[in-house]
């Protein structure tokens, strides 16, 4: 990418690294800035923000590009009327995690641009422009926006955007790379020929684990995500009713989907927590999942209504979804062909009575291990705060989705071991009764 040549028909200058980093940061930051000021700015025109002043509106979209930036935004809003009125304050903090994936995205396009312009030796320099230009964008919003009602730590406004942009140029770059070697100009299998047998197999084998963890939590995901669905539509009618009791018009009822969908992957995560057992924070007070649930009044949002009330005859039966997750990733794992440890082990001890049952447990707890990491962090990230009152508790506590899914996980992938290669026998049966 080339400055223009100017009228003279001179050659242009090559643009620095540095500076088209801050181009394509910049392409990044304007569309993420319209994406947020155009719903905002259509319910204010409708009226449906009431008599505020355009400037107000403008404040709230940049608090709104802050909060899907991963930004908390501290509240401070009057009780009551006239001077009997005190302060109630909160924090706003969960994070809308589907609208956090558009700015990763156009990041990730900046990213592959970027490596496609740079050497391995110096695409930090396009990188460290973009983030420096992402890093003003983020303080001059938080800057402007802030009011007596909303306020924004600036520290954390100017870096904690950094994340979700700088994981979007990261994995660009890399994609455009075509591995972590490449991006960072190391030869891998030079590295790799430089270690013994033993190192090699040990890290096949611990690769191919948490490969299989990561299956296993994903399997997990889709059928949670399957559940919500499935639960969303058997309560349909009590959605529905919910939506036509807030009384928005078109606008305003585009604008509540959309942040409804900005929550879709909070949803899929909590479905995975009441499945699993751990059970998934609606409120101070309020708990709900498979095994017990007491939940207390709730906003009005349509997609709450779909939360299952009452005594759960079947509820139970939902802990089956992280099993057959590791069911998933111990049959993956066969199929994978990087059981060096259970090689290992049937050399040094013959009974094989013995060491099939040992290799199992051992793999299983090493991808139920993984797994419960991995669903952990995911509890960490959908948790928090919708402000003041009730909301300040919303979502799975991370340590008991740690030990609920990991625990599950593993028992799936102890079963998974032990059956893939019957499965796989059967799948070569099949395929060769197709042959002839």
């Amino acid at each position: 990418m080339k400055l223009r040549a100017d009228q003279s028909g001179l050659r242009g200058l090559p643009m620095p690294l540095w500076l088209q980093g801050v181009a394509e940061a910049v392409q990044a930051l304007l569309i993420s800035a319209v994406l947020a000021i155009v719903p905002v700015c259509a319910v204010w025109a409708t009226g449906g923000l009431g008599p505020w002043a355009p400037e107000d509106a403008a404040r709230l979209a940049g608090q709104a590009w802050l909060l899907a930036h991963g930004v908390p935004l501290k509240l401070s809003l009057a009780a009551g009327t006239g001077e009997a009125a005190e302060p109630v304050t909160g924090t706003v903090s969960l994070i809308p995690l589907g609208l956090t994936l558009i700015p990763v995205l156009l990041a990730w396009r900046a990213g592959r641009r970027l490596a496609r312009a740079s050497y391995a030796d110096t695409l930090w320099q396009a990188l460290a422009g973009a983030a420096a230009a992402y890093a003003g964008f983020a303080f001059a919003t938080a800057f402007v926006c802030r009011t007596p009602q909303v306020d924004v730590g600036m520290v954390a406004a100017t870096l904690i955007p950094l994340i979700p942009a700088g994981l979007g140029l990261v994995a660009g770059a890399r994609r455009e790379a075509g591995a972590w070697t490449r991006l960072i100009g190391v030869d891998a299998v030079d590295w790799i020929a430089r270690t013994g047998q033993y190192s090699r197999w040990a890290g096949s084998y611990v690769w191919a684990a948490l490969r299989a963890g990561a299956v296993g939590l994903l399997t997990s995901l889709a059928l949670a995500a399957l559940l919500l669905a499935v639960d969303l539509l058997g309560h349909w009618a009590e959605a529905v009713a919910v939506f036509e009791g807030v009384g928005a018009d078109a606008v305003g009822g585009a604008a509540l989907t959309v942040a409804q969908i900005g929550y879709i992957p909070h949803l899929v995560v909590w479905t995975l927590g009441w499945a699993s057992g751990a059970g998934v924070a609606l409120g101070t007070g309020s708990t709900a999942g498979a095994l017990a649930t007491a939940v207390g009044p709730l906003p009005p949002v349509p997609m709450l209504a779909a939360v299952p009330t009452g005594p759960l005859v079947f509820g139970p039966a939902a802990l089956v979804v992280p099993v057959l997750g590791g069911l998933a990733a111990g049959w993956w794992f066969v199929r994978e062909g990087e059981d060096h440890f259970d090689e290992w082990l049937s050399i040094k001890v013959r009974a094989r009575w013995f060491s099939a049952p040992v290799s199992a447990l051992f793999l299983g707890a090493l991808v139920g291990a993984v797994a419960g990491v991995l669903a952990a962090g995911l509890a960490w990230l959908t948790s928090g705060s919708a402000g003041v009152g009730r909301l300040t508790e919303l979502g799975v506590s991370p340590l008991w989705m740690l030990v609920w899914v990991g625990a599950e996980t593993a028992i799936g992938a102890c079963l998974g071991y032990a059956l893939g290669p019957w499965l796989e026998r059967s799948r070569s049966r099949s395929a060769d009764s197709a042959d002839v």
